[in-house]
């Protein structure tokens, strides 16, 4: 389905993003995947890298090379310093370079707040701020030496307002607006992007795994407004992935402001 939405769309590609190489993390599925293939179909080369077995991220590098684009699979978990390297090393050595960070990667623990452990607390932690830090910290120097670089962050709505049943997630996504925010201030006066991405809701495998197959509660967190914003005044959503990777893809494209840092 989501090769058929980027076929939809090629009429307006413009290959923005033309010969630049990018790596996605989480992109064996959902949004990372999602973005993984528009950014191919805007002509980008693709490092597709996921905790999921590696036959689920070969997938998703086989519909890049559908769209024209090439790609490499690399399984591995963002909370490991070597996998991260693996990736990294793997990318350079067969497109030269890294252009664009998109990091993706993350996990949901639904619980109410008493019954969350501390190792749920722990791996949410692990993979959504670890996991992004330390991938960040280890492209930097490579875009530094480029002189040039667009990391994205996908933070979550849950960075700005509340969820009920999600403290450890709540907590992750307001840290990763943090760390944007200070990263932007340290990296943008040497000509780095790095910027947020703040989506709601959205269908993916992640949701329906963190409601503990109970398709009738993703349905409902999906259509209602489940969030609490500033006053308790509830807020809307977006619920597919469209919206994300076109942010993601903007953030993306060459000609951005280094100073252009920001939560969208």
């Amino acid at each position: 389905m989501l090769l058929a939405l980027c076929g939809e769309l090629a009429s307006m590609n413009s290959k923005r993003l033309n010969g630049k190489v990018a790596i996605i993390t989480g992109a064996a599925q959902g949004q990372g995947k999602a973005t993984a293939l528009r950014f191919a179909l805007e002509g980008a080369l693709v490092t597709c890298f996921d905790i999921q077995a590696l036959e689920k991220v070969q997938e998703t590098v086989d519909e890049i090379k559908k769209l024209g684009s090439d790609g490499i699979a690399i399984h591995g978990d963002v909370s490991k310093p070597l996998d991260i390297d693996t990736c990294i090393n793997s990318t350079i050595k067969k497109f030269g370079r890294i252009d664009v960070l998109v990091n993706c990667a993350g996990i949901m623990i639904m619980k109410p707040f008493l019954e969350q452990t501390e190792r749920d607390f722990q791996r949410v932690m692990d993979v959504n701020v670890k996991g992004t830090f330390l991938f960040t910290q280890k492209v930097m120097p490579l875009m530094l030496n480029q002189g040039r670089g667009k990391i994205i962050i996908y933070a979550s709505i849950d960075s700005f307002v509340a969820e009920e049943n999600a403290s450890p997630y709540v907590a992750s996504k307001g840290a990763l607006k943090s760390l944007v925010t200070a990263l932007a201030v340290e990296f943008a006066a040497k000509g780095i992007n790095i910027n947020a991405v703040a989506p709601g809701q959205i269908d993916t495998a992640m949701l329906r795994q963190a409601t503990d197959g109970h398709p009738e509660l993703t349905e409902f967190l999906i259509s209602s407004r489940r969030f609490l914003g500033f006053r308790g005044r509830r807020l809307r959503k977006w619920n597919n992935a469209r919206r994300g990777w076109g942010v993601a893809l903007s953030l993306s494209r060459t000609g951005l402001n280094p100073h252009d840092n920001s939560s969208l």
